[in-house]
């Protein structure tokens, strides 16, 4: 029974989906003026994964995540380097969809962009105007927060404490447009020279929040099973997007929210962020660390707990994952003189690890404990190929299944290259007669020439094998 814990609740809850077999989720994308973060990537590669391990539980997932292609941070970059709106939105949705690709990060059943939606965002806000939830003021619309009898409840805060602090940090100009502190815009309207689209209070765009509101609903429906994103978008973006929805449809928006915890640097666990200036780029890191190392590394901690970035904790998931790709590439190999047949006793404890992973995922998606039971298989995997006789049958569910394990962490194994290249053949022969020989030096010599080619050698009592090393 799969639970997953309610942000709104803050509960562990047992998943019912709205529509049985069918799971249906948003995820807040990125604000495309610059390339992405390890941690925007930790959130895209955490509900991945929560999209892939519904999937493997055979729950068909229409996933949809966004793109804000129009806000302050964009008209400021796309000024910057001498650009359009709509050409730096091009141009950094273009390169997060290659970094995630990198990433091994499933593409979204759709990625709709702000900029697509303004007719639906200007007939959102009418709605809501209509409705005594908004106001125009001087091009200006905003939402009275005061009016939604929910609001703050998925914060879990008081609407007063929330007025004090928006007056804190609401400049004079805009507060004295605004009936309450606490109100936000849902239309701004557009300073000289700024990209704009005309709409019943004047030219203007669309404020953030309200975006995400017309996107969700519009291809997920008034009402769906999970609404995803990082833990700082719990106040104000996914409070507001709730009283907006709500408001407008007088239905639930969401069954379940989810948030994933933050990427934090340094001995003091700072939170890595763009405006902090202590983050590195996908696009940089990409350049210096293998791809699946850092999937691995992401994805193998529980989505809500944070993640330490270091070179060292790189380091422990690279060696973990060629661990990992060692067992199934030991089980290849020994595919080769295995018997035809089945161990049935091997494969009832393999059926064990199954029920276990899927236990521990069923638990909020415990990768954790998830990925602790895919080390278990590769160890058995390990011990079984190191017997004198194996059988094809039981090699290649045990392989099979480390495989589909760890894709649902987005990891692809890959197979050993096979043995039929006759120069590191020939070169594998020539040591074996070395070390016949007894000409040691001659053998050593060989192993450091395959070593510096990325080639791995293991004697075995059942020959020697060769794999390509990190």
């Amino acid at each position: 029974m799969l639970k997953v814990f309610n942000t709104m609740t803050r509960q562990k809850e047992t998943f019912e989906p709205i529509t049985p077999g069918v799971v249906n989720m948003y995820v807040c994308g990125p604000t495309v003026y610059n390339y992405i973060h390890i941690g925007n990537a930790r959130s895209a590669i955490a509900f991945d994964t929560i999209r892939r391990y519904f999937e493997y539980r055979g729950y068909q997932v229409k996933y949809i995540s966004n793109f804000t292609d129009v806000d302050d941070k964009m008209i400021k970059q796309a000024k910057k380097l001498g650009i359009t709106v709509p050409e730096l939105g091009d141009r950094f949705i273009k390169a997060f969809k290659e970094d995630t690709a990198a990433l091994n990060i499933e593409p979204a059943t759709a990625n709709p962009r702000a900029t697509e939606h303004i007719p639906e965002i200007i007939s959102f806000v009418e709605d809501l105007i209509d409705k005594g939830y908004a106001y125009p003021v001087d091009g200006d619309v905003y939402y009275r927060a005061h009016k939604f009898a929910h609001y703050g409840e998925l914060s879990h805060q008081n609407l007063d404490e929330l007025e004090e602090g928006a007056s804190q940090h609401t400049n004079d100009e805009e507060t004295a447009r605004k009936e309450d502190p606490v109100d936000f815009a849902l239309w701004k309207g557009a300073k000289p020279g700024e990209i704009s689209w005309p709409s019943p209070w004047g030219a203007g765009r669309p404020g953030w929040h309200i975006e995400c509101s017309v996107m969700s609903t519009h291809y997920l429906g008034d009402t769906f099973d999970i609404h995803g994103g990082g833990e700082d978008l719990t106040f104000p973006h996914h409070e507001n997007e709730i009283a907006q929805s709500e408001a407008k449809t007088g239905k639930t928006f969401v069954h379940y929210w989810l948030h994933n915890g933050f990427v934090t640097v340094g001995d003091e666990n700072e939170k890595m962020s763009k405006s902090l200036g202590n983050f590195v780029t996908v696009h940089d890191l990409l350049k210096t660390v293998d791809p699946q190392t850092l999937r691995f590394f992401m994805a193998t901690t529980q989505y809500r707990r944070p993640i330490q970035y270091s070179q060292r904790n790189l380091d422990t998931a690279a060696r973990n994952l060629e661990r990992l790709q060692t067992a199934y590439n030991n089980m290849g190999y020994r595919l080769k003189d295995a018997e035809d047949g089945n161990d049935p006793k091997v494969e009832q404890e393999t059926r064990q690890i199954i029920a276990d992973y899927n236990d521990a995922m069923d638990d909020d998606f415990n990768v954790q404990n998830g990925v602790a039971e895919v080390h278990d298989l590769a160890r058995l995997g390990n011990v079984y190929a190191e017997r004198p006789v194996v059988f094809s049958g039981t090699l290649t569910f045990i392989r099979q299944t480390l495989a589909d394990l760890l894709s649902v962490f987005g990891v692809k194994l890959a197979e050993a290259a096979t043995l039929d290249d006759d120069r590191i053949q020939a070169l594998i022969d020539e040591r074996l007669a070395a070390r016949k020989n007894r000409n040691f030096e001659r053998s050593d010599e060989i192993r450091e020439q395959l070593k510096n080619q990325g080639i791995i050698l293991e004697d075995t009592p059942q020959g020697t094998r060769w794999r390509k090393g990190n």
